[in-house]
């Protein structure tokens, strides 16, 4: 015997009844093939139901895709934001400490070279009376002076400047003020740097230069007019 591989066809029947059991109602005249129970045969693949459900799957996929990819980005701008304002906000507090260490520093050097501008009057009145002229001592004052001017000590106050009153502390005044000087230092003012150590306190008398010689063509003028 040879087995049988023919595909074996689905087994209906017809039902010709004109009422139907379970509604009670009268049927259509042409009669229903109704499939066995569990004669039915499930779709072979590639059948067109199967594909439906895949052109569905895929369909719904694509659907939910922008949804899914907005939210991503939406999160991926707000973490560069974040990042930004958090790289904006250390170079900032970079920028202000080195700021701070800086003043610091400065703050310091003002403090220690003020402290030695007591040392530098000592040498100013030995340098006075020749005592600094020559010997050891001399070459330790131009150490001590040179190594301060290198930290930035600059002095000011001598004769024939310009009176400032930012600068200069007058303790005496001669003349009319019309063009203020320096006349007498009574004692050297420093800065360091842009700071303002010790005012120089100095006596202010008017300049000699174009008020003189004006004084004396006037002077000269009648004496020409005597001899004509």
């Amino acid at each position: 015997m040879t087995p049988d591989n023919t595909e074996q066809e689905p087994v209906t029947f017809v039902d010709k009844r004109k009422i139907d059991p379970e509604t009670g109602q009268i049927r259509d005249a042409e009669p229903v093939a109704e499939p066995l129970a569990g004669d039915a045969t499930a779709p072979q693949p590639g059948s067109v139901d199967e594909g439906a459900s895949v052109d569905e799957g895929t369909e719904s996929d694509k659907g939910t895709q922008p949804s899914e990819a907005a939210p991503k980005s939406d999160e991926l701008a707000e973490r560069t934001a974040d990042l930004q304002r958090l790289q904006a906000e250390y170079a900032n507090y970079r920028r202000r400490v080195q700021r701070d260490k800086q003043s610091d520093i400065a703050n310091a050097k003002a403090s220690v070279v003020g402290e030695l501008i007591g040392v530098l009057d000592d040498l100013d009145r030995a340098r006075s009376h020749g005592d600094l002229d020559s010997g050891p001592l001399k070459a330790v004052a131009d150490k001590l002076v040179g190594a301060l001017t290198s930290l930035g000590l600059s002095e000011f106050g001598a004769e024939g400047e310009t009176f400032d009153p930012s600068l200069h502390e007058a303790v005496q005044h001669e003349g009319e003020g019309h063009d203020p000087v320096v006349g007498t230092v009574m004692r050297k003012g420093y800065k360091f740097g842009d700071r303002i150590l010790r005012h120089a306190m100095v006596a202010v008398t008017d300049r000699v230069g174009e008020t003189d010689a004006s004084t004396s063509d006037q002077a000269a003028e009648p004496a020409e007019a005597e001899q004509e």
